[in-house]
C-alpha cells in the first residue's frame, strides 16, 4: 500500500464511523489555520484521486474499443441495437435543435413521426448535460460525438466513485481510484451501458447521491444536495430512481454503523429525504412530461420476470462474459477478492463488517425476487434487459472492496477467507453459458497480478524492506490487473454483441449523399419530403426530411394504430414505425417529394457504401385539407380491417378495387399462391402484416416481405402492374403458409387518385407556415365541414379557427381536425407537451422552497458566526 502520509485526517466531517480513532479528527486541527491546512489537503487528495480514477478509466475505455476494432479506434460499427438505431440519430436532430437548424423545436420534432413531442424523447435520451457537447463536433462526426459523449459520463462516473471512496474512509488516495475506475468500467458498464448512453447518467448518479445522503448525515450543504438530485433526475429519472433506492441503501447502513444518539441519526435521514424530495420537485417539470407521455405510449407486450440461474449470476463476476439476459457483475477480479475479504477482515469494526455484508447480500438477492424486480424497475418489468439495476451492486461491491482495504492490506486470514470464496464463485460459474474463452484465462492472470501486489505489500510489512517501492510495486500491479482484465471485458463483450444482435451500419456516404439530396428538395412545409428506407432506424433525423419513421419508447398509441391501419410497418413490438412508398399514403400525408436509394455494394459492419438515389416529385395536397362532408364528432367512423379501404376513408376518396373472390392454394415447401382479377394496368399491392419471405407477381420479381407479429409488422408493398388479361397470380413464398388479412390484395387506379389530389388540392390551405411547435393555415373563403390536418392527434395538442380561442384539438381518423363554418379562414393549432404545466407548478414551488432553507440556513450560519466572534471577544476581554 502507498505511504500513510498519502493521507490525511478528515476534519469536520461529521459524526465518525464506528471502529475510527476516538479524536483522531478533533485533536489534529483545533486552530482555525490548521484546519484550513487540513481541509485543503484533503480536497487535494480527493482532486488526485478523481483526476486519477478519470484518466485510468479513459485509458482502458479506448484500449478496450482497440481491442474491439470499433469506432471511433477501427473500423467497425458500435451501432448495435438501439445505439445505432435511437441515440445516434436522436443525438443529430439535438445538435440540429441547439443549433436552430431543425424542423421544429424543444416541444416538437417535425422530421420523425410526422410531428412527435420531442421533449418527452429530449428527456428520455438527451437531457444529460454531458450531450450539450455535440454542437463541438460538425455534423458528419456524430458517431465520434456519441462516442466522446459516452466516454466522458464514463470517466466521470469513475472520479465520483473514487471521491464517495474518500469520503466515507479515509485511505489511500492511488487504491481508491483504482476502485472508482472498476466502478465505471464494471460489467453493467461494459455490456449495458456503452450501447445505452442515456442508462450512464445514472451509472453517475449513484455515487453522487451517496454523496448527497453523506451531506444529510452530517449536516452539510443542505442547499447543494437537492440540486445534485435533482441534476439525477433531470438527467436521466429512470436509472436515477435506481440510483436513489441504492443510495437509500449506503445511507441506512452509514446511519447504523455510526455512532452517535437516536435523534442525529433521524435527524439525518430526514435531511436526507428533504433533498430528494426538493431534487425531485425540481426536476418535475421534465419528469412530468416523460412520465404522461409514457402513459399514451404504445404499450409492450407484458413480461414476467424469471430469475436466471445461479450459475449464470455468478459467471457474469467473472471477465469477458455477455449477455442481455442476467446481471452484469463483473468489477474486475482483483477488486472482486477484496470486497470478498470484508466479512473475514478483524481490523474492520464487526458491526460495519455485518452491515454492508448484510446489505450486500440482500440487494444480491433482490435481483432475483420478482416483487423486488419490480420494485427496482418503478413496477413496470422491462422488455429487453431485466437487470438494469446491476450497477447498484457494483457499486456496493466496491464500497466494501475499500472498507477492508482502506486502512491497509487485509490480514493474511481476510486475504485466505476471501480467496476461498472466489475459489467458490468461479467454480460454481463452469458449465455457465455465457463464459468465453477469454474467461478463465484472463481471471487466472488478474488473480495472479493480484496476488503478487498482495505478497509485495506482506513483504514489505513483515520484514520493512522496500517500504516504498514495494508498496508502489504493489499499486501498479493492481491497476495493471483491473485494467487489463476490464479492457479484454470490455473488447470481448463489443465483438459478441456485434455477432450475436442486430447492428446498424457506420454512418458514410449513403447517409451523406442522402443529406444532400434531400437538402436540395425540401421544401417543408409546402409539403413533405420523405428520404425513404436507410440502413439503420430514425435516420430522418441524420438526413433531413420529414417522415413517418419514428423509434423511441415514447411512440404513441394512438399514432401507431393509425400508421398500422393504413398498412405502414413496424419493428419493436409497435415502437419503431417504418416508412412507407405507397402513392395514396403520400397523398394523405402530403409527402411530395420521395426518395428511394440502393446501396452500390454489399453493407458490412466495417463500410458503408455510397448509393443510387431516385427522386420523384409528385403533386399532392397541402399539409391542411378541408372536408366539406365530414362533420365533427364523426360518430361511427372508423377504421375498419382492411388497410385499402382505411386508406380511402382517410383520403375521402374511392381509388382502389379490391378483389372479392382470392382463391388460395397452400402448396408443398411453403408456397402460397393466390389469384384474382383486377383492372388490367392498375397497380398491385399486397398487404401481408405477417409474411416473412417473399411475394411475386407472375413475370415480376420477388418483393421481400418481414412480417411477424407481435414484434414486427410488414408494410404494405407493389407487387406490379396487372397484365392486360386482367388475371393476376400472386405467389408467396415464406417458411410456413402465411396468415393474410380479409383483403390482402388491392389494385390502384392512378387516374382515381390523381382526381382525388386535385380535388383536395384545389379546396385546401391556400398558405401552410410552420414555427416551431405551431402550425398555422389559410383557407380559401367560404371552407366549411372540417379542416383535416396531416398530423397525428397525439397528446398535447390544441387548435383554434380563426380567432377562437384555442381547446383540445379534434380527431379524424386519428389526425388533427378542426371544425369549420362559412367565415373560418384560417386555422392554427399549437402543440404543448402534457404535463408541463403542473410540472412547471411543481418545480417552482420546490425552488422557493430550496431558497428559503438556503436563506435560512445562511442566517443561521452569521448568528452562529456572531455569537462564536462575540463569545471570543468576551473571553479575550476578560
Amino acid at each position: 500500500m502507498p505511504p500513510a502520509a498519502e493521507t490525511v485526517p478528515d476534519q469536520g466531517e461529521g459524526a465518525r464511523t464506528e471502529g475510527e480513532r476516538p479524536g483522531a479528527a478533533e485533536g489534529a486541527g483545533g486552530h482555525p489555520r490548521e484546519r484550513r491546512f487540513l481541509v485543503r489537503a484533503r480536497r487535494s487528495i480527493r482532486v488526485r484521486a478523481a483526476a486519477a480514477a478519470a484518466l485510468l478509466t479513459f485509458l482502458v475505455l479506448c484500449l478496450a474499443g482497440l481491442i474491439a476494432g470499433s469506432h471511433p479506434f477501427g473500423p467497425t460499427t458500435r451501432n448495435t441495437v438501439d445505439l445505432g438505431q435511437q441515440y445516434l440519430p436522436f443525438h443529430a436532430h439535438w445538435r440540429k435543435v441547439l443549433l436552430g437548424q431543425a424542423d421544429g423545436d424543444l416541444f416538437l420534432n417535425w422530421s420523425a413521426g410526422f410531428g412527435t413531442n420531442f421533449l418527452g424523447d429530449y428527456g428520455t435520451y438527451l437531457s444529460s448535460p454531458f450531450d450539450l457537447l455535440v454542437v463541438v463536433f460538425p455534423a458528419d462526426r456524430i458517431e465520434l460525438a456519441l462516442y466522446v459523449i459516452t466516454a466522458a459520463k464514463i470517466t466521470a462516473a469513475g472520479a465520483a466513485m473514487a471521491v464517495l471512496l474518500l469520503r466515507l474512509r479515509r485511505g489511500p488516495w492511488q487504491i481508491a481510484a483504482v476502485l472508482g475506475a472498476a466502478y465505471a468500467l464494471c460489467g453493467w458498464t461494459l455490456n449495458y451501458g456503452t450501447t445505452v448512453p442515456m442508462w450512464l447518467d445514472g451509472l453517475l448518479a449513484f455515487p453522487l447521491l451517496c454523496l448527497v445522503g453523506e451531506w444529510a448525515r452530517t449536516g452539510r450543504r443542505p442547499v447543494l444536495g437537492p440540486l445534485v438530485v435533482a441534476l439525477a433526475w433531470y438527467a436521466n429519472f429512470y436509472t436515477a430512481y435506481m440510483a436513489t433506492l441504492g443510495a437509500a441503501v449506503v445511507l441506512t447502513v452509514r446511519l447504523l454503523t455510526t455512532e452517535g444518539p437516536a435523534r442525529r441519526r433521524l435527524a439525518g435521514l430526514l435531511r436526507a429525504s428533504r433533498s430528494v424530495l426538493l431534487g425531485i420537485g425540481l426536476a418535475a417539470p421534465l419528469v412530468l412530461v416523460i412520465y404522461l407521455a409514457t402513459k399514451v405510449a404504445d404499450p409492450t407486450p407484458e413480461v414476467t420476470f424469471t430469475a436466471v440461474a445461479w450459475t449464470e449470476v455468478f459467471a457474469r463476476l467473472l471477465p469477458a462474459t455477455a449477455s442481455v439476459a442476467s446481471p452484469a457483475l463483473f468489477i474486475g477480479t482483483p477488486a472482486l477478492a477484496l470486497a470478498l475479504t470484508l466479512p473475514f477482515n478483524s481490523t474492520v469494526a464487526a458491526r460495519t463488517r455485518i452491515a454492508w455484508t448484510a446489505a450486500i447480500v440482500l440487494v444480491t438477492l433482490s435481483l432475483q425476487w420478482g416483487p423486488t424486480h419490480l420494485l427496482w424497475h418503478a413496477g413496470a418489468s422491462p422488455n429487453g434487459i431485466p437487470y438494469r439495476q446491476t450497477f447498484v451492486l457494483c457499486g456496493l461491491l466496491l464500497i466494501a472492496a475499500w472498507l477492508s482495504t482502506a486502512r491497509g492490506l487485509p490480514p493474511l486470514p481476510a486475504l485466505l477467507g476471501g480467496a476461498a470464496a472466489l475459489a467458490v464463485l468461479a467454480f460454481g460459474a463452469r458449465g455457465s453459458l455465457v463464459v468465453d474463452r477469454w474467461t478463465y484465462p484472463a481471471f487466472a492472470a488478474a488473480l495472479a497480478l493480484a496476488a503478487l501486489a498482495a505478497v509485495a505489500v506482506l513483504l514489505a510489512r513483515r520484514y520493512a524492506v522496500g517500504v516504498k517501492v514495494l508498496p508502489a510495486l504493489a499499486v501498479v500491479l493492481l491497476v495493471v490487473a483491473q485494467a487489463g482484465e476490464a479492457a479484454v471485458t470490455g473488447g470481448r463483450i463489443a465483438e459478441q454483441s456485434l455477432a450475436q444482435v442486430h447492428w446498424s451500419p457506420r454512418v458514410g456516404p449513403w447517409q451523406e449523399d442522402m443529406r444532400r439530396a434531400v437538402a436540395e428538395k425540401d421544401a417543408w412545409p409546402r409539403h413533405r419530403t420523405d428520404p425513404g428506407e436507410l440502413p439503420g432506424g430514425n435516420d430522418v433525423l441524420l438526413v433531413g426530411g420529414q417522415s413517418s419513421e419514428y423509434y423511441s419508447s415514447l411512440t404513441a398509441e394512438s399514432y401507431n394504430r393509425t400508421l398500422s391501419a393504413l398498412g405502414f410497418g413496424f419493428w419493436a413490438k409497435g415502437r419503431h414505425l417504418t416508412t412507407l412508398d405507397n402513392p395514396v399514403t403520400d397523398a394523405i400525408f402530403s409527402i411530395g417529394t420521395r426518395m428511394r436509394s440502393t446501396p452500390t455494394a454489399p453493407v458490412t459492419a466495417d463500410t458503408l457504401p455510397e448509393a443510387d438515389i431516385t427522386v420523384t416529385d409528385t403533386p399532392v395536397p397541402p399539409l391542411v385539407t378541408v372536408r366539406p362532408d365530414v362533420r365533427l364528432p364523426a360518430r361511427g367512423t372508423a377504421f375498419g380491417d382492411s388497410a385499402f379501404a382505411n386508406q380511402e376513408l382517410l383520403l375521402g376518396s374511392k381509388v382502389y378495387t379490391v378483389p372479392q373472390q382470392i382463391r388460395r392454394t397452400d402448396g408443398p415447401g411453403g408456397v402460397t399462391t393466390l389469384t384474382a382479377s383486377c383492372p388490367a394496368g392498375s397497380g398491385l399491392w399486397l398487404w401481408a402484416p405477417e409474411l416473412q419471405g417473399s411475394a411475386a407477381l407472375s413475370g415480376e420479381r420477388p418483393v421481400s416481405f418481414f412480417g411477424g407479429l407481435p414484434s414486427v409488422q410488414g408494410p404494405m408493398r407493389t407487387l406490379g402492374t396487372v397484365p392486360a388479361s386482367g388475371s393476376v397470380r400472386v405467389e408467396l413464398r415464406g417458411d410456413e403458409p402465411p396468415s393474410l388479412p380479409r383483403q390482402p390484395l388491392g389494385c390502384l387506379d392512378q387516374e382515381r387518385l390523381d382526381t382525388a389530389v386535385r380535388q383536395l388540392t384545389a379546396t385546401g390551405a391556400t398558405d401552410v407556415r410552420v414555427f416551431g411547435h405551431t402550425l398555422t393555415a389559410r383557407l380559401p373563403v367560404g371552407s366549411t365541414g372540417t379542416a383535416v390536418i396531416a398530423v397525428p392527434r397525439i397528446s398535447g395538442w390544441s387548435c383554434a379557427a380563426g380567432d377562437a380561442a384555442p381547446v383540445p384539438a379534434q380527431r379524424y381518423l386519428g389526425l388533427l381536425a378542426v371544425p369549420l363554418d362559412s367565415t373560418t379562414t384560417s386555422v392554427s393549432c399549437t402543440f404543448r407537451p402534457p404535463g408541463l404545466r403542473i410540472g412547471g407548478a411543481i418545480g417552482a414551488l420546490a425552488l422557493l422552497a430550496l431558497l428559503a432553507l438556503g436563506l435560512r440556513t445562511r442566517f443561521a450560519r452569521r448568528a452562529t458566526r456572531v455569537h462564536l466572534e462575540s463569545a471570543s471577544g468576551s473571553s479575550g476581554g476578560k
